[in-house]
């Protein structure tokens, strides 16, 4: 019958440490050492030099629908114990933070993490050896076109006794897959609009934020330059914002939420905020090609209401004034007018 131990609050912060670690980890997808808490484990993944190169960080090919790729990830033991890794490949993905992650093994994969087969699912190694993981890439004939990226990961599960937890920490190379057929490589700009915080400060300026979501909408890796900015009517008064950074590369179908303040808006009544981007296609040997831009616009209110109540006063005092200086002319003209009409009675009457 299987017991629970109930964890005190110390060993809870233990365990949330060492999943934070496991975590950080995963993130890289890096062919760095992964160690344990007390450096004991450690180990190296990389690329085997062979006919695709002989120095790559990452595995990437360009494959037909219903071809196949051969090639092969070596893994070393640089720690001071025996270690038993399994092996196995993940689909990738785009987390909150724009990294590229990979699913857990106990998740389902249905691209790369599917059409990655290594030839061992675990592997023992002795302190300071290396072996070779060979392992297959069999892309189904009906995969889509474009491209699909995941990774080929080595695994350590380790039990934390005062956690009472199982930690495990991961270690792997990124596999890039574009598939043949029709590229699309497309982005759209959804959800745009904008908000406009000012000040009772007439000629004070405000900020405007800037909120969208950048969807791959396409079938290829794409990242994109930012371009945001804010102007009033018929083009006045522009202001763009600062220090954009590129968004991160995005997986088809995957979305991006951007939130931009832009500092140093005039209230210029009806605002139209602009959002441009510069898609960058990334093929599998890394290099970048911008393609045609697109552009989202919103609009929102910056009325300067002092100035709106000033210009009422002003106008409400203009039109007295001339409604007093009317007044006066009837009056004037009315006393003339009486004036000829009895002068000319009295001329009568002599």
């Amino acid at each position: 019958m299987p017991t629970h131990r109930r964890l005190r609050p110390a060993a809870l912060l233990r365990a949330a440490a060492l999943v934070l670690l496991t975590a950080l980890a995963l993130t890289g997808l890096r062919a760095g050492p992964a160690a344990a808490a007390d450096g004991d484990v450690s180990w190296t993944v990389r690329t085997a030099a062979n006919a695709y190169g002989d120095n790559r960080s990452s595995f990437g090919y360009a494959v037909n629908p219903g071809g196949t790729v051969e090639d092969t990830m070596v893994v070393t033991n640089r720690g001071r114990t025996t270690l038993r890794l399994a092996v196995y490949a993940s689909d990738g993905y785009t987390t909150d933070a724009g990294q590229l992650d990979l699913l857990t093994r106990e998740k389902k994969s249905v691209g790369v993490g599917a059409w990655v087969h290594p030839r061992a699912t675990s592997l023992t190694l002795a302190p300071g050896k290396s072996a070779d993981v060979p392992f297959t890439v069999s892309v189904p004939r009906n995969a889509t076109p474009g491209d699909h990226v995941g990774g080929l990961l080595t695994s350590l599960k380790q039990s934390d006794s005062a956690a009472g937890i199982n930690v495990d920490r991961r270690l792997g190379v990124r596999v890039a897959l574009r598939v043949g057929g029709e590229l699309t490589p497309r982005l759209a700009v959804e959800d745009l609009h904008v908000d406009y915080d000012g000040t009772a400060n007439p000629f004070a300026k405000g900020t405007a934020t800037v909120t969208y979501t950048v969807r791959n909408t396409g079938n290829a890796l794409l990242s994109a330059r930012q371009d945001v900015s804010v102007q009033g009517p018929f083009g006045s008064l522009r202001t763009a914002a600062d220090d954009l950074k590129d968004t991160p590369k995005l997986l088809p179908g995957e979305r991006w939420t951007v939130k931009v303040p832009v500092h140093g808006v005039a209230p210029g009544v009806r605002l139209t905020a602009t959002a441009t981007l510069l898609p960058l296609l990334t093929d599998p040997s890394g290099s970048t090609t911008p393609l045609k831009p697109v552009e989202a616009t919103a609009h929102t209110w910056a009325v300067p209401w002092i100035v709106v109540l000033l210009l009422l006063a002003v106008a409400a005092t203009l039109f007295l004034v001339r409604r007093a200086r009317a007044r006066r002319k009837e009056r004037e003209a009315a006393r003339v007018q009486g004036a000829v009409e009895r002068a000319l009675q009295e001329a009568h009457r002599e």
